[in-house]
């Protein structure tokens, strides 16, 4: 998972991440960017064995807690895939202050590529007990509450609380 110090410590247990923008840039405006995601989720629901158990999309980062057979290879796929993706859209839309920065962040040593999506490694944490995950899933869900964006967590629309209140979500999940 590259140079970060938060590792995925047991790649076929439950773990709550976060994913980070370079330069905490809001590129999650954009509800194209969101369904990207989304999408890229759901792909790996169904073709790599993911279980996503809930998940926010803020404007310049994501918290998610998942769980797969070799979960540290999902995480570095899904933010490979997604990170083309997102550039694509970008370039499609002529986002060129958008991707002025994203080339700007690109670190230095990364010849391969000219823009950098994500920050490097991912910040994955372990979710060792059913009290853990249900703390996890609170915190995920209260972050658009906390930042004033909604009233209840269910309202923020790129968040797996909906579908813990029991109403449809944007994608589907792996309840706890």
């Amino acid at each position: 998972m590259g140079r970060s110090r938060y590792l995925i410590t047991e790649p076929d247990k439950p773990h709550f991440m976060t994913c980070t923008v370079v330069d905490w840039l809001a590129v999650f405006t954009r509800p194209e960017t969101v369904q990207i995601v989304l999408d890229c989720w759901q792909y790996q629901r169904e073709h790599a064995g993911l279980m996503l158990f809930g998940y926010v999309i803020l404007e310049n980062h994501l918290h998610f807690i998942a769980q797969a057979p070799e979960l540290n290879k999902c995480v570095a796929s899904f933010k490979a895939y997604s990170a083309r993706q997102i550039i694509d859209h970008l370039q499609q839309q002529k986002a060129e202050r958008l991707l002025k920065s994203l080339h700007f962040a690109k670190v230095a040593h990364k010849h391969d590529r000219e823009y950098q999506f994500w920050q490097e490694g991912v910040h994955a944490a372990l979710v060792f007990s059913d009290a853990m995950i249900r703390e996890k899933l609170d915190y995920i869900h209260a972050n658009p509450v906390k930042r004033g964006y909604v009233s209840l967590p269910e309202h923020w629309r790129y968040s797996s609380a909906s579908n813990y209140a029991g109403a449809d979500g944007l994608i589907e999940i792996d309840a706890w």
